[in-house]
């Protein structure tokens, strides 16, 4: 069940997750995060978990190997506000990643509730926002499992290109072992298509697809493949500060419309 954006509420955490590589995580994550920080108003904090940091660099943040990151808050226990930084964006705040966190996942074996340390690390910090979005990796490692027994909920982004459903089966059984042993009130509260051609059969087939095997959680905003939206992260903006007017700007501004409408206060 949906969280409700609440003034003076615990945030919403999002896990945005899917194990494929390239179809829009932190594209996503980024850019939506920073459509309700700018546009929306909610106070927004962005958790890097990927160690190739792209949300962390596509936000303008640069944090050398051996400086505090997300990596010293699942491992060390260092609590999280010591690594929680403004972005140069209105509302929105990062928890940045490096290459460190490759080494977290041999880390956290041996360790006691490893699956929980980014759950009890949050505690801190949830009061303090309206949204919370974990950028998870591509993978359905002890860093994604970390993610989805911290969220609320999960927002799937999916590409609008053949394999799209490839793997799904098993991120959604990931999420319910995660629901029946760690995190009982998680669920998938909304997919994302992403890289949607129009002018191709293909994308409208793949979506009608998705709509079909989602339903209501699929939302009706689709991102757009946009050559604008791969540029801005090189430039270290969102695409709403890159190029406003954009095709990729518009639709995500939707989608955090969206976002907020599905998380309206049920009067």
């Amino acid at each position: 069940m949906e969280r409700t954006l609440v003034e003076a509420s615990k945030a919403v955490v999002v896990a945005v997750a899917n194990q494929k590589g390239g179809v829009g995580k932190t594209t996503s994550a980024v850019n939506l995060g920073a459509a309700l920080a700018m546009e929306e108003g909610r106070r927004v904090l962005l958790i890097d978990l990927d160690p190739q940091g792209n949300a962390t660099s596509g936000l303008g943040v640069e944090v050398p190997r051996g400086q505090k990151s997300i990596f010293h808050v699942i491992v060390g226990g260092l609590p999280i506000i010591d690594v929680v930084a403004p972005t140069k964006f209105e509302n929105l705040f990062i928890a940045p990643s490096n290459r460190d966190l490759a080494d977290a996942e041999l880390n956290l074996v041996p360790m006691m509730s490893r699956e929980r340390r980014l759950a009890a690390a949050l505690e801190d910090v949830v009061h303090d926002y309206d949204v919370i979005f974990l950028d998870c990796p591509p993978s359905l490692g002890l860093l994604t499992v970390n993610a989805l027994a911290a969220a609320d909920e999960v927002l799937i982004p999916v590409q609008c290109e053949y394999y799209a459903l490839e793997g799904l089966t098993q991120l959604q059984q990931n999420i319910e072992q995660v629901r029946r042993s760690l995190n009982p009130l998680l669920d998938i509260s909304g997919v994302i298509l992403t890289m949607f051609d129009g002018r191709t059969k293909l994308s409208a087939d793949v979506a009608a697809n998705i709509r079909a095997y989602f339903k209501d959680k699929a939302y009706k905003t689709v991102i757009p493949r946009s050559v604008r939206l791969s540029e801005a992260p090189s430039y270290g903006e969102p695409i709403q500060t890159y190029d406003g007017s954009s095709s990729g700007a518009i639709a995500y501004r939707y989608a955090a419309k969206e976002f907020c409408r599905r998380h309206q206060k049920q009067e």
